[in-house]
């Protein structure tokens, strides 16, 4: 197979994933809530959980997006200094857009700043969003997709804290934000947040934090301990699903941290919504694929 081949099958693989991604939740995200919904005793909560599940019934069986918002969409690239693609990757995903476009159909969500014009492509000035993270002496690479659709990117807030504010204005500013505006994003949340001595630094984490499976936990213990805190915190508010209250108001949360300057504390906040639209994909050399959020899926 030659380097044009090659292309052609990695933009397919890609626009096929993008569009499977906008009309099945991963595993994990559908354990959750099926988890959530057992732990509701209110006639309302439960209303509003069997919709989801019968939304999720009719996305599979009508072949649709889960959700009209089908996002800004974000791919977080995990790349291989030896993979075969690795100067053509950002053509190959931006025209993987641009087929799922059309193939899904995804919602036009993309709009130029200045000029204020949708591009009709979901495709524009630095959009696809492509984090990139070289890894060494590697044939493959592994993305990550997600779907940042408007509800869930509403609760977003980066903020480099006073000094004398410590972790706990962190806290603060979780609860605070999540009050205020958690609402908005369709609860149940995922909560991301990123700890460092920059704002960009933490809101990048605090997006990265987004994409863990939901259950994992930060690998410092004081970390996890902290995760586990925030995370029994809100669900003791009772947003529940919708934000119509009820048992839970999360489905996780989730820290990433980097190491800070003395003088300064940055937090970021992420949220994603109930249909928390995320997919890892894994591809080699030969242009072979694994979806690993995605149990047995085949494109």
């Amino acid at each position: 197979m030659d380097t044009k081949e090659q292309l052609e099958k990695f933009i397919d693989i890609m626009a096929r994933f993008t569009v499977y991604t906008s009309k099945y939740l991963p595993d994990d995200v559908y354990a959750k809530l099926k988890e959530l919904r057992v732990k509701e005793d209110t006639a309302l909560a439960k209303i509003v959980y069997d919709a989801m599940f019968e939304d999720l019934k009719l996305a599979d069986q009508q072949d649709r997006p889960l959700c009209q918002d089908t996002g800004i969409i974000q791919y977080f690239v995990q790349i291989g200094t030896r993979f075969p693609l690795i100067d053509q990757v950002e053509v190959g995903l931006c025209e993987a857009v641009k087929k799922a476009t059309i193939l899904g159909p995804l919602r036009h969500n993309a709009v130029e700043v200045f000029d204020e014009e949708n591009t009709g492509n979901n495709v524009g000035k630095r959009i696809p969003w492509i984090d990139w993270e070289i890894v060494p002496d590697s044939d493959e690479a592994t993305i990550s997709l997600y779907m940042a659709g408007g509800g869930c990117s509403l609760p977003g807030i980066a903020r480099v804290l006073m000094p004398l504010e410590g972790y706990e204005g962190v806290v603060k500013l979780v609860f605070d934000q999540i009050t205020s505006y958690g609402i908005n994003a369709c609860p149940p949340l995922l909560v991301g947040i990123g700890i460092a001595g920059s704002v960009e630094v933490a809101a990048k984490l605090s997006k990265k934090a987004l994409l863990r499976p939901i259950g994992s936990r930060n690998s410092h213990p004081r970390g996890a301990e902290l995760e586990t805190r925030i995370e029994a915190g809100l669900n003791a508010i009772k947003i529940g699903p919708g934000g119509l209250t009820g048992e839970n108001s999360v489905m996780g949360v989730h820290i990433e941290e980097a190491a800070r300057h003395p003088a300064t504390i940055a937090v970021g906040l992420s949220t994603g919504c109930w249909a928390h639209r995320r997919a890892v994909i894994k591809i080699n050399a030969d242009m072979e694929y694994e979806i690993i959020s995605h149990r047995g899926a085949v494109l």
